[in-house]
């Protein structure tokens, strides 16, 4: 899986703003941000405020979740779903 343009330019900016010893927990966390949105899309058929025959559910916000890394504590956002669950597969965010 590839991160778009978008989600590139939004990590450099994460570490331009943020001071040196941040600067791979910001990383770490807008990486992980973007992944999850990503496999969101994947698993419904559609990217936020998009329509599409495919999608299967629609988002409806988000939950926080602190995943502890050797970077330090990511404070990240878990899409849900108006009907049914996401759970991201990696094994450190998803089965807590």
């Amino acid at each position: 899986m590839t991160l778009d343009q978008s989600a590139l330019l939004e990590v450099l900016d994460a570490l331009k703003a943020a001071e040196v010893d941040g600067r791979v927990r910001q990383a770490a966390e807008t990486i992980y941000q973007a992944l999850i949105e990503a496999e969101l899309t994947a698993v419904i058929g559609a990217a936020p405020h998009q329509r599409s025959e495919a999608r299967v559910a629609q988002r409806n916000g988000h939950r926080p979740r602190t995943l502890t890394t050797t970077a330090g504590d990511l404070d990240l956002r878990i899409p849900k779903l108006r009907t049914g669950s996401f759970f991201p597969t990696g094994a450190a965010i998803g089965n807590r």
